[in-house]
């Protein structure tokens, strides 16, 4: 936040005692004793609320603050260790499975006969171990998804031998570099320190989540997951407790046995693998850099079961290792590990803080008792000095208004269940969350409990204000305050409820490499831009023709591909052409591997990787309110399709007709417009022919004041071969610039 360390420190140190102050005096003058028992509960709950959010934040303040650096060793031919590599698989499909397997093999490692790898399925699918077969690695099968996960890994855990193994879940795409940035970490000088257990590396999404898709903002903010995986766990490093989150991590095989193995007791694996790896005498650590990326769910039902699972598991695999008293942990790793239990109350406590005042306006429940200059003296200060420390924690991904939002969103779906797992009471199975893309419509059953509390908020909002002028409105400006910022977060609540339209099938991804188009023998350097698994696109610098096949091939030394396709639009950019083209189907397989291993061996960088600082709220607000008017009002119109399957060009070409000279102005395969001086006495028909073309115009309309006339191209044919993509050439020569 602060560039100064000192500023910092100072601004941590005054929302610590501010934030002291406060609550004492919350607990000590403002809880409605006098009132009735439901008052002061509620208000003794409400303060406890209090608290463990401010400890929350203090923990990763406190994590922030404490200097650590994680250091490399050195990959040598005398020390490369071995590498098994797991996929762990269960029912995902096929093609989610090659494309990760398509990966692994491809990662870079100096001594490639060292790299082990293995599908570890669960389900014995004769189409997997096929795959396994084919391209050459081995095949760990288990009957009847016998301990789920944890069996699935345990079983290929007793048939291989490799000092470290790297996991990946079925759906996450390894990048090439993985094994090359992961092993040095273990290799570096660690004399007198304890050993490393595993490096986690960040959960990374190329496609957008559910926030980022139904709030319109791919290129405003980052995927709510990174807050997480690149900020609060990296921070767990001081304390070498790190979160294990399954995929993209490389583990020590000493490190699992003395941990036990994979952990059976829990439908969360990873999270109480690591926390026993802390146990045995590990450290585990965790990197900012994405080096594996695969699908989120996109629909709120899909995450609200995965966050189900997450925090029930949390929850049980943190009674399993007894984080609170255990004393194999050290005081900082039961701080975090406690810290990550008390996360998942932060949806009781989003819950309590939007009753609050709607008990208060509503209900007229009084659960504060405080008089408002009071109230803004003590809570004023810690909350704008706790704001600007965590601004410091979070600003890179998140600010403390989307993470509310976040929790807004989650909350009316979370509580009951965590608060089940907390008294003991467990779900007894759990499904692998779905991420299939498909178009989402309203949720009217999910969006109820965010509808009931949005409009008791504005019935709160409107009754306790109506009628006051002056300073009745300064002294309920604080209540006041606080619906609204409640009703931000439960619209927000209600637009992830919201159908978005989804026009694609598959992720598009942001390329910029060289490549040549073959078109008929004709060959053409142009410019990747983008790809998907069925399609891409590129720029051309002049108009080409592009009959029915094309040809596109890509050789830069780190990828090699040839696919075939067919044009599927052109679009105009400022006298270049941007071409879409759509992929053929019948690729054959060494292609395919090579393509597929150039599209997902990158981040996704259509979607944005830190969250922009001068976006407000505000403005999010208003960027969703704009754009789901324009679905509707697109929704009501009928859109004309303007794809186009021909270059338009801006040009000042002579052509002779009728042994009267004129000038091509304008042409796109399917109209064309001319100027001259007697354009008035062009006939309704005609042929255009030259060596090359035949071109057979009907006349449209006559603009009499510009002097042209628009004619439609009703038939185009080559007199030789190459004849229209050489009367493009020739259009191009006399072309018009018309972006000056």
């Amino acid at each position: 936040m602060f560039k100064s360390k000192k500023i910092n420190l100072i601004v941590y140190i005054l929302a610590f005692l501010t934030s002291i102050i406060y609550l004492g005096w919350r607990i000590i003058y403002t809880i409605p004793w006098e009132d009735s028992p439901l008052s002061y509960i509620f208000g003794i709950i409400l303060w406890l609320c209090e608290l463990v959010s401010y400890s929350s934040a203090f923990v990763l303040i406190a994590n922030k603050s404490k200097s650590f650096n994680l250091e490399k060793g050195e990959l040598t031919a005398e020390n490369m260790p071995d590498i098994d590599v797991f996929i762990a698989t269960h029912n995902e499909d096929y093609t989610i499975v090659y494309k990760t397997l398509n990966a692994c093999v491809q990662m870079d490692y100096p001594d490639k006969s060292k790299v082990h790898i293995y599908i570890a399925d669960d389900t014995n699918r004769p189409e997997i171990k096929a795959l396994a077969e084919e391209f050459n690695v081995g095949y760990c099968g288990l009957e009847n998804n016998k301990h789920a996960k944890s069996g699935n890994l345990n079983n290929a855990l007793s048939q291989t031998n490799s000092p470290y193994i790297a996991t990946f879940d079925a759906d996450m795409i390894p990048y090439k570099e993985f094994l090359l940035e992961t092993v040095p970490y273990f290799l570096a000088d660690r004399e007198n320190q304890k050993p490393i257990g595993l490096i986690q590396t960040p959960q990374s999404f190329y496609n957008p989540d559910i926030f980022q898709f139904h709030f319109y903002s791919e290129d405003k903010l980052p995927n709510e997951q990174d807050f997480f995986s690149k900020s609060v766990n990296v921070l767990n490093n001081t304390r070498g407790a790190a979160v294990y989150t399954g995929s993209n991590t490389l583990l020590s095989r000493q490190a699992i046995e003395d941990a036990g193995g994979f952990p059976v007791g829990t439908i969360t694996e990873d999270f109480e693998l690591g926390v026993r790896m802390n146990i045995a005498g590990y450290l585990n650590y965790s990197t900012t850099k994405p080096l594996a990326s695969g699908l989120t769910p996109t629909d709120l039902r899909s995450v609200v079961k995965q966050r189900v699972r997450w925090g029930r598991g949390v929850i049980k695999s943190s009674y399993n290792t007894n984080i609170f008293f255990n004393p194999k942990l050290s005081l900082g790793q039961r701080v975090v590990y406690v810290n990550g239990y008390l996360y998942w109350s932060s949806f009781f406590r989003r819950l309590v803080y939007i009753l609050a005042p709607i008990l208060y306006t509503v209900f007229h429940m009084r659960i504060v008792k405080a008089n408002v200059l009071l109230l803004l003296i003590y809570w004023l200060p810690s909350y704008i000095f706790s704001k600007l420390a965590m601004r410091d924690v979070t600003d890179t991904y998140r600010t403390q208004t989307w993470g509310e939002i976040v929790e807004t969103v989650f909350a009316p779906y979370l509580v009951l269940p965590l608060f089940f797992e907390s008294i003991g009471i467990s779900e007894k199975k759990f499904k692998v969350t779905s991420k299939d893309i498909s178009d989402r419509n309203f949720d009217y059953m999910f969006a109820l409990p965010y509808f009931i509390l949005w409009v008791l908020s504005v019935y709160g909002l409107i009754t306790f204000n109506i009628g006051k002028y002056g300073a009745e409105l300064f002294y309920g400006s604080v209540i006041s305050f606080w619906l609204i910022h409640h009703l931000i977060n439960l619209t927000f609540a209600l637009f992830a409820t919201l159908g978005r339209p989804i026009y694609r099938n598959e992720e598009r991804f942001l390329v910029d490499d060289e490549a040549v188009v073959d078109i008929s023998g004709l060959k053409e350097d142009v410019s990747l831009v983008d790809v998907s698994e069925h399609g891409l696109s590129f720029i051309s610098r002049r108009p080409l023709y592009i009959k029915e096949h094309v040809s596109i091939s890509l050789n830069n030394g780190l990828y090699s591909f040839t696919v075939n396709g067919r044009l599927a639009r052109i679009v105009d950019q400022d006298n270049m052409w941007l071409y879409a083209i759509r992929i053929d189907d019948s690729l054959d397989e060494k292609n395919k591997k090579s393509y597929y291993h150039y599209i997902f061996d990158r981040t996704n960088d259509y979607l944005t990787k830190e969250r922009d600082s001068w976006v407000t709220i505000w403005d999010d607000l208003s960027n969703n309110l704009l754009q789901r008017f324009y679905l509707l009002k697109q929704r009501s119109s009928t859109q004309k399709n303007n794809n186009s399957t021909m270059p338009k060009i801006q040009t000042k070409y002579p052509i002779l007709i009728q042994n009267q000279s004129f000038d091509l102005i304008s042409f796109d395969g399917n109209q064309v417009e001319l100027w001259g001086e007697n354009i008035q006495s062009l006939p309704e028909t005609f042929i255009y022919e030259t060596e090359k073309i035949r071109l057979h115009f009907n006349k449209l309309h006559h603009q009499l004041f510009s002097q042209t006339t628009i004619y439609s191209i009703e038939r185009m044919e080559e007199v030789c071969m190459g004849g229209i993509q050489h009367f493009y050439d020739e259009l191009y020569k006399e072309k018009i610039d018309v972006s000056h």
